[in-house]
């Protein structure tokens, strides 16, 4: 008897989930036999999880067990950390032990990048998963509950982006909540190298953002770095020390270390080039999605790091997989829209349309829509049913979402 083919997809996030539901819908689809080809996930934990929410203070619901997504399919789940790929043996190294494939689909996705300033990785936090921002809610409970000092009350936010805006905004009402007992003034302070907030959303988006800082209380220090983090505090490049006892850092992302693995040339964010199938550009049997892949998504525009490239990347990628592991067609993969939709806390949110990014909605229009996308659009179905589970993996492209003027 033949042993199986083996399609192994490393990570579990919006690209890999997706990536293993569209190879097994493929199979699906071609009618292969069972135990022909075999799909296999491993990630290094037994969850999808929402990450795009992680900013928010309820995180119940972002977090899925795995085996309410893949059982149903048929897919094998490990959990392991991959610490090294050969591409050329064919062999995935992982805390799990080693695992050989016919077929690779590398969604390990993008971390957080942290400098080498003093004290950050002592003292610093951030919320860049699901385990990090329950750590940074859980400290600021245990502050609520010590002595009552300005500091205790004052969160810095480092990087005034997408997710240090959404951060920074959800945070008043956050901290407020949690020091709702004590006689002490919650205080956000947004900090960024720039010399304005929320530099990757234009110029049309910038007013809408700075007036939701401002009416929200938030504090701006821009155009100066960190320094030094301790404790009690930071220090600014400007010389000033901020007294906090909370400092969250969301500046800057990279793709994932193990794409280095793979000896070809990567770009600035430390990506993999990919063909239009997804295939990784001289790297025989090895497909890339979401944030470890720079794809085309015209003939100007590459993909941007977020769930809205990386979920149809991994559709694509789990399709085409298969065509390449089978000799069946494969998909081209092209998204001719772009949109981002902005938390902005109590100010609502802002929409804007096109890769200049054109505010089209704001405040409670642009919120409900922010809402739609986060509690429902992003979700896999969780009812366990196989069928509505591989008709959500099908590579067909979702329409822009819908907006209130």
């Amino acid at each position: 008897m033949t042993d199986p083919s083996r399609v192994v997809v490393l990570g579990s996030g919006f690209a890999g989930l997706w990536a293993a539901l569209a190879a097994a819908r493929r199979l699906d689809e071609l009618g292969v036999a069972g135990g022909t080809v075999d799909i296999t996930m491993i990630s290094s934990t037994p969850y999808h999880d929402i990450r795009v929410r992680d900013y928010e203070t309820d995180l119940s619901t972002s977090r899925i067990p795995l085996g309410v997504l893949l059982d149903p399919v048929g897919i094998e789940h490990i959990t392991g950390e991959v610490t090294a790929i050969d591409a050329a043996a064919r062999i995935v190294e992982s805390t799990a032990g080693a695992h050989g494939y016919d077929r690779l689909v590398l969604a390990l996705g993008s971390q957080v990048v942290k400098p080498d300033i003093p004290g950050l990785r002592e003292f610093g936090f951030d919320i860049d998963t699901h385990d990090a921002a329950t750590r940074l809610q859980a400290h600021l409970r245990r502050l609520a509950e010590g002595p009552a000092d300005p500091a205790a009350a004052t969160v810095v936010v480092v990087g005034a982006g997408l997710t240090g805006i959404e951060e920074a905004t959800g945070l008043p009402a956050m901290l407020a909540d949690v020091f709702a007992p004590r006689a002490v003034a919650p205080r956000v302070i947004l900090v960024d190298r720039n010399p304005f907030v929320g530099s990757d959303m234009g110029v049309s988006a910038r007013p809408v953002i700075e007036a939701a800082l401002a009416s929200s209380g938030i504090e701006t220090k821009l155009g100066v770095g960190v320094m030094s983090i301790d404790e009690r505090g930071v220090t600014l490049s400007s010389g000033e020390m901020v007294p906090a006892a909370t400092v969250v850092w969301c500046a800057g992302m990279r793709a994932s270390l193990l794409t280095a693995d793979f000896g070809v040339d990567r770009d600035r964010l430390g990506r993999l080039p990919v063909d239009d199938y997804l295939r990784v550009c001289g790297v025989p049997g090895v497909f890339a999605a979401g944030d470890v892949a720079a794809a085309k998504m015209d003939d100007e525009h590459m993909s941007v790091m977020s769930c809205q490239h990386s979920r149809p990347m991994g559709r694509w990628a789990g399709y085409n997989v298969i065509g390449d592991l089978l000799g069946e067609p494969m998909k081209p993969l092209r998204i001719p829209w772009y949109v981002t939709v902005l938390d902005l806390g109590p100010a609502g949110a802002v929409y804007t349309e096109g890769w200049d990014r054109h505010v089209v909605a704001c405040g409670e229009a642009a919120k409900d829509t922010k809402r739609a996308i986060n509690t429902r659009r992003i979700y896999p179905p969780l009812n366990r049913d196989r069928d509505a589970l591989l008709a959500a993996a099908a590579p067909d492209l979702q329409a822009a979402p819908e907006y209130g003027h």
